[in-house]
């Protein structure tokens, strides 16, 4: 691929994540993704199958960067119970009203009705528990996977109650106590 054609692709990527996040998966047409990408309707069709393949990659991209931030996270952990600590302040950053949280939510929205995308967001919450469920192992939290799972799931759905109930912060003590090394 050409560095013109790599352009045109990064351009219409970001125009789709930040319609999706403004108009929500079913607002987004290809008409106004092209016109907000500075391209003509036909590039859209000539770059993606479709414009539900190019929403989902946008979205899909976005959800791994995110996901890819956890080795940060994992590196600077000197306990279970800081990386809980860590998880919560990276969540802090979202507001349930900020662009990452209106993607998160629109995204898996998507995914009930499209079992491709809920198949490449499923690998990547896979990566993102893995990758967390391989750090408790290697520090001796009991069940990792099963420990992964549910903070993954409770870190997920924190983000999508954040707008409604941004309290949330009072879990922090109970995941601390789920993830406590037992001696």
């Amino acid at each position: 691929m050409g560095a013109r054609s790599h352009e045109v692709r990064e351009r219409l990527t970001t125009a789709a994540t930040e319609l999706i996040v403004e108009l929500g998966w079913s607002g987004v047409s290809t008409r106004l993704l092209a016109e907000r990408a500075g391209v003509t309707p036909g590039l859209v069709h000539y770059h993606f199958s479709s414009l539900q393949a190019l929403l989902s990659e946008a979205a899909v991209s976005a959800l791994t960067r995110m996901v890819d931030g956890l080795d940060a996270v994992l590196e600077q952990a000197k306990s279970p119970e800081d990386v809980v600590e860590q998880l919560l302040s990276a969540l802090s950053e979202h507001s349930g009203s900020d662009p990452m949280s209106l993607l998160v939510s629109e995204t898996f929205l998507a995914t009930t009705r499209d079992a491709e995308l809920r198949g490449a967001v499923a690998t990547v919450l896979a990566d993102f528990r893995a990758r967390l469920a391989a750090w408790f192992a290697d520090h001796g939290v009991d069940a990792p996977e099963a420990t992964a799972a549910v903070l993954a799931a409770t870190v997920d759905g924190l983000m999508l109650h954040r707008a409604l109930l941004p309290e949330a912060e009072a879990t922090a003590d109970v995941l601390r106590r789920i993830v406590a090394v037992r001696s």
